[in-house]
């Protein structure tokens, strides 16, 4: 009886974190839309509008903390244990990715350009308490605007 419970227990996980993580899909392109000419460059030496005039140069972030459902802290504890990729947080990196992004887009919504543009991670989570891993994902650049 206590098999089939988690049975139930993980499968329902599957879907309810499927269901979720498509919905912050959707919502994430419809948003990448919506910026889509707000270029963003990681180097910024060569970029259109180096003889313009500046008139505002500022540090944007974008922040995110992203976690996997149980079903995937499941599926990744078994290929953990026998060796592997571990493809089901691939998406969950990809989604943490693209929403610090957006973030940090949204918050220069005035600038022209973002340059030297950098996002870096890290996990969150303690081994030792069996507690669900966490992404933290930062992204960064500098943000410029022309007159």
């Amino acid at each position: 009886m206590d098999f089939l419970l988690i049975i139930l227990l993980i499968i329902l996980t599957y879907f309810t974190g499927s269901i979720i993580e498509k919905r912050h899909f959707k919502k994430i392109i419809k948003r990448e839309k919506a910026l889509i000419r707000k270029p963003i460059i990681s180097y910024g030496k060569r970029f259109t509008g180096r003889n313009k005039k500046i008139k505002k140069v500022e540090l944007v972030t974008g922040e995110t903390v992203i976690s996997g459902d149980y079903f995937k802290n499941f599926a990744a504890g078994l290929k953990n244990f026998f060796g592997g990729r571990l493809t089901s947080f691939e998406s969950v990196m990809d989604r943490g990715r693209r929403e610090a992004i957006l973030r940090m887009r949204e918050k220069a919504k005035k600038a022209s350009i973002i340059v030297n543009t950098r996002v870096e991670a890290v996990m969150l989570n303690d081994i030792y308490t069996g507690s669900v891993p966490q992404c933290a994902i930062i992204a960064y650049g500098t943000a410029i605007t022309y007159e």
